[in-house]
């Protein structure tokens, strides 16, 4: 029973909150509350109130309650600290961070904790110093690169995948950036003439109509959520009603406009997961994106364009990061509470990647360092890192060889849990990358079986041998694992190094759909 004797505003529940959790509730928290579900609006003539009775009880079970069970299940060892629960999202993928979307990436704050200047009760001494040179053999998206810039230390990279290279390169690189503005420009009038012609966006003009009036009536914000959590609506049997009874009008809609759904073949990711009009106008941004002149613009709009290509793919909202089959109709969507559609046209993401991605690069802009910043493509097991780094940047390498590299803050990919190269399989089609992904270490495609483990363990030791050679003496290098199969004493051992010391942290805000305890190991390693 909800005590309407308690009740606050959007405002003062924000300012309650602030105070009850220690940490800033902005207003826009509380209207997501409501907006999911989680708690009830309450209130009318356009006062939106909820109670705090409910507010309590809603962070009661969210909040001390998930410290205690988690600790109980993983390990009391677990460092709740390094959870970094008191981050809000933007500041998690701040800045360039969020220049493009990237599996099993891990957050800018936990490399900082390690490459920054801080002791406490977990940390006890300093391990980097401004001017070092730190390494990451697994770059991934470059979020140790864009760290030890922001921190001023210099950051090579290293990794199989020339798409993770790309981004990553692309996320340290000064522009000019009245040259990508321009360009950008450029491209979107060009793309506006060239959609004049196209009945794509009016038709999914009449579409959104069609749907906004439809998920008003059957699916009300935030009447309808509140009902699902509560156990009042079979969000499953509804949502499947709903479904079908909107068919008929996608439909009719489709025929009028003459939509093409598929294309003629399947063969390639981009024949399979686009309709035809997306893909015709996909081609279309490419070839303006070919005629720009200056290399790095011409990289940093090519992200943009990926980055506009994922959230296109004919998939539902739920199945972004894994893909099952595509979707060519409308569908009801659980992660939304409503029926939505697929995409049918790209301008809105053009035009809104575009403005965020310069956004960020200008945010970037004024807290990096004048330090260097390198990520290579190759296979970390076998790579002469300095001689690499020679074609980059000879600057860059004259002072690597000099001043060797001072650690190593990676987190390797887990045994058989991501397939690398796919999950960008979009961009490796369009831009024509060589894919490597008989190098990947620990691929989804090889399973977790004895093999496997037997061929990580051997992997990822390579990694550490090779890097070996171009460490400093008094090297420290940092392990980013989920370690449940016990893998890295062996791996340790195979790199002539030894464990000195382990750090347990719980993994909040996971993007898979298991919101499970969940804990991972920074491990410490120095030479023997």
């Amino acid at each position: 029973m909800i005590e309407t004797n308690k009740l606050l505003n959007i405002k003062e529940a924000s300012k309650w909150a602030t105070g009850h959790l220690g940490k800033t509730v902005t207003t826009s928290n509380i209207s997501y509350l409501i907006q999911y579900g989680r708690i009830k609006k309450i209130g009318s003539n356009g006062t939106t109130l909820v109670s705090k009775h409910e507010l309590i009880n809603y962070y009661k079970s969210y909040n001390g309650h998930r410290e205690l069970s988690w600790k109980d299940q993983l390990g009391k060892d677990l460092n709740w600290a390094l959870s970094f629960d008191q981050y809000k999202e933007a500041e998690t993928t701040k800045h360039v961070h969020r220049l493009h979307p990237y599996k099993g990436k891990f957050i800018p704050q936990l490399v900082e904790y390690f490459l920054d200047s801080h002791t406490d009760n977990f940390k006890k001494q300093i391990y980097f110093k401004k001017g070092d040179i730190v390494l990451d053999p697994f770059s991934g998206s470059g979020t140790t690169l864009v760290q030890s810039c922001e921190l001023g230390m210099h950051g090579i990279g290293i990794d199989v995948s020339a798409f993770n290279s790309l981004i990553g390169n692309c996320k340290v690189a000064r522009y000019d950036m009245a040259d990508i503005q321009n360009q950008i420009n450029r491209i979107s009038k060009a793309f506006k003439e060239f959609l004049s012609d196209s009945h794509t966006l009016e038709f999914e003009g009449k579409l959104l109509k069609e749907l906004y009036r439809f998920n008003n009536k059957y699916f009300p914000v935030p009447d309808y959520k509140y009902k699902v959590k509560r156990g009042e609506i079979n969000e499953d049997k509804y949502g499947a009603e709903k479904e079908k009874e909107f068919l008929p009008v996608f439909n009719k809609l489709v025929k009028e406009y003459n939509i093409k759904l598929r294309q003629d073949k399947a063969d390639s990711f981009l024949d399979k997961w686009y309709s035809q009009h997306i893909r015709e106008e996909l081609e279309f941004v490419f070839d303006e994106i070919k005629k720009i002149e200056n290399r790095d613009t011409k990289k940093i709009i090519s992200i943009i364009l990926s980055r506009t290509i994922r959230s296109c793919r004919a998939t539902t909202h739920a199945d972004l990061a894994t893909l099952k089959e595509p979707v060519t109709a409308t569908y009801y969507c659980a992660k939304h509470g409503k029926i939505c559609k697929p995409l049918f046209s790209i301008p809105k993401w053009w035009e809104t990647y575009s403005q965020d991605t310069v956004k960020r690069l200008m945010q970037f802009d004024k807290l990096r360092t004048r330090t260097y910043q390198a990520c290579l493509t190759g296979d970390s097991r076998a790579i002469d890192i300095f001689k690499e780094l020679e074609k980059k940047n000879s600057p860059f390498a004259a002072l690597a060889k000099k001043k060797k590299i001072k650690g190593i803050f990676s987190s390797p990919p887990y045994v058989g849990l991501i397939n690398y190269h796919e999950q960008h399989a979009y961009a490796y089609d369009l831009f024509g990358f060589k894919r490597q992904d008989d190098l990947e270490i620990g691929p989804l495609f090889k399973g977790q079986g004895k093999g496997a483990k037997e061929s990580y363990i051997a992997g990822i030791a390579d990694v550490l041998n090779n890097c070996k050679r171009f460490l400093a003496d008094d090297y420290d290098i940092f392990l980013v694992a989920n370690d449940k199969y016990n893998m890295y004493p062996a791996i340790a051992e195979k790199a002539g190094m030894k464990i000195v010391n382990q750090f347990k942290r719980p993994v909040l805000n996971r993007t898979e759909k298991d919101k499970g305890a969940y804990a991972e190991i920074i491990f410490h390693l120095r030479t023997k």
